[in-house]
């Protein structure tokens, strides 16, 4: 009888090392966009003149990432009449039938299941962007990613820079192209914090 307290501690001691030795599994985790630290941008040729750089002004959305499995999925959504020029007389033009139509349509997406990884980082996201309701696919080129606490908010969140250039004659937003450029680069700069 003495010696069932040392089997029982055996037992113990071996269930907790088997417990050790289990890897842990880490659940997908939601992050939602800080409308204050992200924008999209936009960039094209005028003429040959220059290169225009306008942005949006009011983004929600969210990223979710599974850092273990490496997986995610991003779900944002872009207030096109928030669009700025830096002219608030371009502002309104843009805003009409012959390029955005935020009349009719008012917000654009872009949404992503096909997050690809480059050993801890995410690179790119697949998935298909929605403008003037034509939906076309698109690769996001992930140029800067980070996870850390937030300084100042004392959470989780994350940090990006992402790019692609697409065709706006695809979107039906053509208009004078090809003087105007038709080739238009859209960056991201985002930032959103863990739910």
């Amino acid at each position: 009888m003495k010696r069932l307290p040392s089997l029982t501690a055996a037992l113990l001691l071996a269930g907790t090392a088997t417990l050790a030795a289990t890897p842990a599994f880490a659940a997908p985790e939601t992050y939602m966009i800080d409308n204050s630290h992200t924008f999209p941008s936009f960039s094209y040729s005028h003429f040959g003149m220059s290169t225009q750089l306008s942005r949006f002004n009011h983004t929600t959305g969210t990223v979710v990432l599974d850092k273990a499995a490496k997986t995610g999925k991003i779900d944002i959504e872009i207030d096109m009449t928030s669009v700025d020029t830096g002219f608030e007389l371009f502002n309104e033009h843009i805003q009409g039938t012959d390029f955005l139509d935020t009349a009719q349509f008012p917000t654009a997406t872009f949404t992503a299941s096909d997050i690809r990884f480059e050993g801890e980082q995410p690179v790119a996201a697949n998935g298909e962007l929605t403008i003037k309701g034509v939906t076309q696919p698109v690769t996001l080129d992930i140029t800067h990613f980070v996870n850390m606490p937030h300084p100042m908010l004392e959470k989780e969140a994350i940090g990006a820079n992402a790019k692609t250039v697409i065709k706006r004659s695809e979107f039906n937003a053509g208009q004078y192209a090809p003087h105007v450029g038709d080739e238009v680069t859209i960056t991201v700069s985002l930032e959103a914090i863990k739910n």
